[in-house]
């Protein structure tokens, strides 16, 4: 006969609310891993979790289960990370995804307060963390860009000056003459990586640039 375990209703939800207040943090910021991936992370961990009991009775060895679901989760966080151009990119999202599962399982074991207490620590290092390395300017990395736009004098400053404002340092620069009446500005740039980001988004958003590598 079919009946209801509502005590695993509520591990379920929990699992869910608690997925989706990281998964908002990563939706906000557009990241690969969002509000929809992290709640199906937490709320799969913690059924698997329930289940390694329910399937196996009071004998099962629950720890099978958990590793399983640990190795699961490590190929899914290894699918976000990127090699571009040297840099690797993705971690802080692949090492989200492995915590948002196990905050799952601990919502399965209904271990509550230690499932709440990581989802707290998870925001403060996403976060206010994230905030530290904007002011300690810890993440410095160098990258050249190769942008296109019409042959400019105040263009080329402009693109100059952008970069300056927003405290990177232009090691190199140089500029080509292309057909067809473009320019192309190559930059070697050091500075902060949310910076270089943030430069990148104003760059894209600018009209009068037709191409932008880095």
């Amino acid at each position: 006969m079919f009946s209801i375990d509502y005590q695993d209703i509520l591990k379920l939800c929990i699992a869910l609310l608690l997925g989706s207040i990281i998964g908002a943090e990563r939706e906000r910021y557009k990241k690969d891993a969002g509000l929809r991936t992290t709640i199906l992370i937490t709320i799969g961990s913690a059924l698997f979790t329930i289940l390694s009991t329910k399937v196996g009775g009071v004998d099962a060895d629950e720890t099978r289960i958990a590793s399983n679901i640990v190795s699961g989760i490590g190929f899914l966080g290894a699918g976000v990370i990127l090699q571009e151009r040297g840099r690797v990119k993705g971690l802080t999202t692949a090492a989200t995804i492995w915590i948002s599962a196990a905050i799952g399982m601990a919502c399965g074991a209904g271990e509550f307060v230690l499932a709440a207490v990581v989802t707290l620590f998870t925001m403060i290092v996403l976060v206010i963390f994230s905030k530290f390395e904007d002011a300690l300017e810890i993440s410095i990395e160098e990258r050249t860009y190769e942008i296109t736009s019409k042959i400019s004098w105040e263009k080329y400053k402009e693109i100059k000056n952008l970069f300056k404002s927003y405290g990177l340092t232009i090691n190199k620069s140089k500029q080509q003459k292309k057909t067809g009446g473009d320019m192309v500005l190559t930059l070697e740039v050091s500075g902060p990586s949310k910076k270089h980001d943030k430069v990148v988004q104003r760059i894209l958003s600018d009209k009068e640039v037709k191409e932008c590598w880095f």
